[in-house]
């Protein structure tokens, strides 16, 4: 059977047998293709990669690595792995690479474990800042076993980092690990001032570049490992258009405990389905069409954060480096970010609402939104329409009781959205 056809006797299957979830399947495409993703973190992966989602690798239970499994039948798990670790390595220019982590929050959790004891300190940004949850959020499991302190940017100076200030932290808490990287965080880091601080502590440099994974596979944003850093960590998805995955990639010298840690440490069998799906996805990221991608994301963060601001509208760093951006909808329109994110979803632009530094409001009504061009440049959209959708959402936010007026501006999203495709539903 051709694999289209296979697909769409599956689909009919699930619609006999499970009607709701059909519906809920259904219903999500059409969202999708209807609307803009402007969330940072959320991209459209490609067809290759859903057929690998769903294939027979679901099946194959593979604990281990490869030529060390504890079952049998690994023939082509063995070759699927080695495939998506040779390319990591390639993609990321770095000698180790580990593709079975999870997500996001394991692999982050695999390198603490694989180097600190509890109570032993991390030097990261602070999360009102632009930090991750996994960065040492009180509330995690991490930042309850181990000490972690804090640098901030500096609003004053548009979110730049004062080094001399880090230093100083990190002289006086003599942190094992240095750890840059940011969830909302609208510039590019320097990877060689954190090297250097970390230096002269005897500290591990790590580096989560989860939201700009595909900006530095792209060549478009820097590679910590081109400033000596040890160890890499990334997501598979956002800007990289991957699976729900995530990658370890590190110097030789730390291989061994971080493969150790992920697994017989942390986790049991891979999800040997997804690490098909980064092989694809790791393969695409070497061809000469994915560096064109990249570049257009950032060429679309510029448009988007220049027409925002030629309207009025105030983002926290006056701008952007990488491919998000934050806007202070308190200080633009008066609505707190949950109001601003209803009021774009109701004219079908998918923001986040989002905390700005030293926020006064708590997180469920922050003072801001945050929005990335990823997803909407992996549909084909440009400058031009980045300095469209830029019009409407000001003027949605401007006019954001007008009921009658989102309604029409809901209609003209939608209608622009009818000539960029969804990989994947077409």
């Amino acid at each position: 059977m051709e694999s289209r056809d296979r697909l769409m006797a599956q689909r009919e299957m699930l619609q006999h047998n499970d009607p709701a979830v059909y519906c809920a399947l259904v219903g999500e495409e059409e969202r999708e293709q209807k609307g803009v993703e402007l969330i940072p973190s959320e991209n459209y992966t490609y067809p290759e990669v859903l057929a690998a989602l769903g294939s027979v690798f679901t099946n194959k239970y593979a604990e281990g690595y490869p030529g060390r499994r504890y079952y049998g039948g690994q023939e082509y798990t063995d070759q699927i792995e080695t495939l998506a670790v040779e390319r990591a390595k390639q993609v990321f220019r770095c000698e180790h690479a580990n593709v079975q982590a999870l997500s996001g929050s394991p692999m982050n959790q695999a390198v603490y474990m694989a180097f600190l004891k509890p109570g032993d300190t991390v030097l990261g940004m602070d999360l009102s800042h632009g930090g991750h949850l996994t960065h040492g959020a009180p509330v995690s499991h991490m930042g309850q076993i181990y000490h972690f302190v804090r640098y901030r940017t500096e609003p004053e100076n548009q979110g730049r980092i004062d080094f001399e200030q880090l230093r100083q932290i990190a002289r006086e808490t003599k942190p094992k690990i240095v750890l840059c990287g940011y969830t909302s965080y609208p510039r590019d880091y320097d990877y060689a001032e954190f090297k250097r601080v970390a230096d002269e502590v005897g500290a591990i440099t790590m580096a989560d570049i989860s939201h700009i994974g595909g900006l530095v596979a792209g060549g478009v944003m820097r590679n910590p490992f081109d400033y000596g850093f040890d160890i890499v960590t990334t997501t598979t998805h956002k800007s990289l258009r991957g699976p729900r995955g995530g990658l370890i990639l590190c110097c030789e010298p730390f291989a061994k405990a971080i493969d150790k840690s992920v697994f017989p440490g942390l986790q049991g069998g891979p999800h040997m389905n997804t690490i098909a799906a980064i092989a694809v996805t790791l393969g695409k990221a070497l061809q000469p069409e994915f560096k064109a991608y990249a570049a257009q994301v950032l060429h679309n963060a510029q448009a988007l954060a220049h027409a925002l601001m030629t309207q009025g509208a105030q983002l926290v760093t006056g701008g952007t480096e990488n491919h998000m951006m934050v806007l202070d909808t308190v200080k633009s329109f008066a609505l707190d970010g949950k109001v601003a994110e209803q009021t774009l979803d109701a004219i079908s632009i998918t923001t986040n609402k989002q905390i700005i530094p030293d926020d006064p409001n708590p997180p469920l009504r922050p003072s801001g939104i945050r929005l990335g061009t990823p997803a909407a440049t992996t549909r084909g959209m440009k400058e031009a329409q980045m300095q469209q959708l830029a019009e409407w959402m000001v003027n949605a936010l401007a006019r954001h009781q007008d009921e009658n007026y989102l309604n029409i501006l809901r209609q003209q999203v939608e209608e622009l959205c009818l000539d960029y495709a969804v990989p994947g539903l077409t």
